[in-house]
């Protein structure tokens, strides 16, 4: 079991209103005011936990198979179920890191709450980069962690070029960039992840890896956008060749954007057949319940013509556009 005693860290200080103090000052005490609630919230909860899973324990250890008694005890200290399991998981993942990587209590009030889990479900390798840090002295925060585990998960990749997993583990190469880089290759299709890792064993330098991870955060976009298009199920259109040519041509972004835009505009022609539907059935509900009794109503009507018809008109910086809304049935026209 984890416990603490209590230390001067855990005493909240805070710098009075009228301090004279720099705003940057007054802020950075407050800052450190707020990671102290952090890190005792995290050795609560931790506590917590073991408590209600001791509790828990002992009633199945008594033959409570269906956990009447457990739920029971909840009740009466007010604490619902999916907040008791919280606690266990959290107690449960305070063990096994700490059977993993053993950190005095000094180390683990280092750690905000959210770093705490977030390290407990890392990789081994980076619990005890995470784990050596925290026991020199450094504060551990979830952002830390994150970027730790990102950076390891694309070391690690199978995606990543030989030459560049090397030059990143030596440091030659800035872990920060690749991360990215493998984030964005994972989302493409083979013969695309083969072009761009070709290029950077070519030249595996910062400046390829950067224009490699846009190229291939540009080819996302393109894939995500051209299943969306309707109008590209009209004409028969090999997507991976389209791509390629345009890749060979450096116009990528310009694709890219290209696809987004036309998803954009048939996303806007749909809900505007939808309002256009909506605004003429109520202009035909009103024109049917009006008549010479209501003048300005039915002027009111004859106004909105413009929008409810099938030829709708708008004045844009004294510009009329028109617009023909013809719908038709599947099959119909040629």
């Amino acid at each position: 079991m984890v416990f603490m005693e209590p230390t001067p860290e855990f005493v909240l200080s805070l710098p009075p209103v009228d301090t004279s103090l720099t705003e940057e000052e007054f802020l950075q005490q407050v800052r450190q005011a707020w990671q102290v609630c952090e890190r005792f919230d995290l050795q609560t909860e931790i506590w917590r936990g073991q408590i209600v899973r001791a509790v828990r324990d002992r009633y199945r250890h008594q033959g409570d198979e269906q956990g009447i008694g457990f739920s029971q005890w909840l009740q009466e200290q007010e604490i619902s179920k999916r907040r008791a399991y919280d606690l266990i998981q959290l107690a449960d993942r305070a063990d096994e890191l700490l059977a993993a990587q053993p950190l005095p209590p000094e180390a683990i009030s280092r750690f905000s709450k959210r770093a705490f889990l977030a390290t407990a479900a890392a990789d081994p390798q980076v619990q005890t980069l995470i784990a050596d840090a925290a026991q020199r002295g450094d504060r551990i925060t979830q952002r830390e962690v994150r970027q730790l585990q990102e950076e390891w998960t694309a070391l690690n990749s199978d995606l990543l070029p030989g030459v560049v997993r090397a030059k990143a583990s030596d440091r030659t190469l800035a872990p920060r960039y690749v991360a990215p880089l493998v984030k964005e290759l994972a989302k493409l299709p083979p013969q695309q992840q083969q072009e761009l890792t070709d290029e950077l064993v070519r030249d595996p330098s910062v400046q390829t890896v950067k224009q490699v991870t846009a190229t291939a955060r540009q080819l996302g976009r393109y894939l995500d956008a051209a299943p969306q298009i309707q109008a590209l199920n009209t004409t028969p259109v090999n997507l991976e060749q389209a791509l390629g040519e345009a890749h060979r041509l450096g116009q990528l972004h310009t694709l890219a954007d290209l696809l987004q835009q036309a998803a954009q505009l048939e996303s806007t022609i749909a809900r505007l057949y939808a309002t256009w539907q909506r605004v003429s059935h109520l202009s035909d509900r009103l024109y049917n319940e009006s008549g010479a009794s209501t003048p300005q109503l039915r002027a009111l009507l004859e106004a909105l013509d413009l929008l409810s018809g099938e030829m709708v008109q708008i004045d844009l910086g004294g510009k009329a556009v028109r617009l023909h809304i013809l719908a038709e049935s599947p099959g119909v026209g040629g």
